[in-house]
């Protein structure tokens, strides 16, 4: 399967490094699923993140930094509503 997310995150500066090196590191991801995971994973870490798909995929999505915490908390409801609704199958 292709990959069609990525998350990008800042990296901290460890010690002095001889040459400059960016700021930010990108991961690609499969499923919107995996790159929520790892977007929350970062962002429980106090890392600044931004999510997306990758070109060509279609509907094209930008998930800025200051809309990370809501997105990340729609894969929770989604588990949760699911969760419920295998212990409850008359729902």
């Amino acid at each position: 399967m292709p990959q069609t997310w990525y998350v990008t995150f800042e990296v901290h500066k460890r010690g002095t490094l001889p040459k400059r090196r960016s700021p930010r590191e990108t991961r690609t991801f499969e499923s919107e699923a995996e790159a929520r995971a790892f977007a929350r994973a970062k962002f429980n870490e106090g890392l600044i993140v931004f999510a997306g798909t990758l070109n060509p995929f279609l509907p094209r999505r930008l998930i800025p930094s200051s809309d990370i915490p809501s997105w990340i908390e729609q894969d929770r409801g989604d588990e949760v509503a699911g969760h419920d609704a295998k212990r409850d199958p008359e729902k």
